[in-house]
């Protein structure tokens, strides 16, 4: 996931690189309603849970340790194909 924001120029992350969490990675669209939508559209991929904080909002993918690498790596598939479709 952390790959795909550091190529991006679509993303952009909310910590620097030394401070990021590798459990909650945070980070934006270019706008709230990209946001809004990125978060609607992984719902429907069957990715849930990936609104951002009320008060920060953006996006938050939390990778616990239950979370498969499977998982992240289907968000990463889907954050690439989002922006092809909206960057």
């Amino acid at each position: 996931i952390y790959d795909v924001l550091d190529k991006s120029a679509f993303y952009k992350g909310h910590a620097r690189a030394e401070s990021r969490s590798p459990m909650n990675i945070l980070f934006r669209t270019p706008s709230a309603e990209l946001d809004d939508r990125f978060i609607a559209e992984a719902l429907k991929a069957g990715m849930d849970q990936l609104k951002g904080h009320r008060s920060t909002g953006g996006v938050r993918a939390s990778a616990y340790n239950a979370m498969p690498r499977e998982g992240c790596k289907a968000l990463a598939d889907f954050m690439r194909e989002f922006e092809q479709r909206n960057g």
